[in-house]
């Protein structure tokens, strides 16, 4: 079904998106931050139905905190992303090569740096944790020609505006679902490729453990991973001090060949970069973005073996 087009919407939002930005950029760094504090605290009072969500994920990842414990979690969850917004809309003023080190600080950069030099390709796989822009946006800013797949907005003028901000130091950005051939033409010249890779994949995902439950995830990273022997490290960047200082954390660093013989090659990939995911999370559990439904699709709801395929 094709989508319901809103023009005039669309360009409201555009507008009003674009004059926050230039406000952010304007007024005194501390101003635009306690504009952040504000917003979050109306959207955790004001937005029950995600609150409800990021709780319950909450609950089952951390079964041993307390109701206080969680609820201060949840805040926390809508007070980083209020101020990544305000982080985002500064960053082109602020990062450059020149000054990189004052907002970024590399940890086990051999690892990261090896598989960017080296002459295989390299998925990077992250998840909406801390500041996952800053890291393509950097890297771009030292001169690494990176690729980025990321969803097309609904919003035209907003997915124009938003690429340019991604695409602003050297960084391409792949449509998730229209660029197949871009992506697999980036791969095979031995492209770096980043992609968030801890969404909901329906029941036609592979079920790996996450935060103690099984998680549907999709099988592409593992999969191309394979196909064009490409390595694979697993990156976070986690705010660790204000103003905007981040650690850009190569949690893990493996290859994707140490994998092609066994059977269940696919999940065991799977399993180590979600492990690694996981262990980046609990370090800094409030920049995670517990308000989406990352345990959606059940197990149960996979399609029993006797169901043939459509077109099977």
């Amino acid at each position: 079904m094709a989508k319901k087009t809103r023009p005039a919407v669309d360009r409201l939002v555009y507008v009003l998106a674009r004059t926050f930005v230039a406000v952010v950029q304007a007024v005194p760094q501390a101003w635009a931050f306690g504009v952040a504090g504000l917003l979050a605290a109306g959207l955790h009072r004001f937005d029950r139905r995600h609150r409800a969500v990021a709780r319950d994920n909450l609950r089952h990842a951390f079964p041993e905190r307390t109701p206080a414990q969680i609820d201060e979690l949840v805040r926390g969850c809508y007070r980083h992303f209020a101020r990544l917004v305000v982080e985002m809309a500064l960053l082109p003023r602020k990062l450059n090569v020149g000054n990189w080190r004052t907002f970024a600080t590399p940890v086990n950069a051999p690892a990261l740096l090896g598989g960017l030099l080296d002459r295989r390709p390299l998925l990077i796989v992250t998840g909406h944790f801390g500041n996952w822009e800053l890291a393509g946006y950097a890297l771009g800013a030292l001169g690494f020609r990176t690729y980025a797949i990321a969803r097309v907005l609904d919003n035209p003028h907003l997915e124009r505006f938003l690429n340019r901000f991604r695409q602003g130091t050297g960084q391409t950005i792949l449509a998730k679902k229209d660029d197949f051939a871009r992506l697999t033409a980036a791969v095979t010249a031995g492209g770096k490729v980043a992609t968030l890779a801890d969404q909901d994949a329906g029941p036609r995902g592979v079920f790996v453990p996450f935060f103690g439950r099984p998680a549907s995830a999709h099988k592409a990273v593992a999969l191309m991973a394979l196909e064009f022997d490409a390595r694979i490290v697993v990156v976070g960047v986690p705010r660790v001090g204000d103003p905007m200082r981040y650690e850009v954390v190569c949690e893990d660093a493996f290859d994707a060949a140490d994998y092609a013989d066994r059977p269940d090659a696919v999940k065991a990939i799977t399993e180590r970069y979600h492990a690694a995911l996981e262990r980046l999370i609990r370090r800094h559990p409030e920049q995670y973005f517990w308000l989406h439904r990352r345990w959606k699709t059940r197990p149960s709801e996979r399609k029993r073996p006797t169901e043939r395929a459509p077109g099977a």
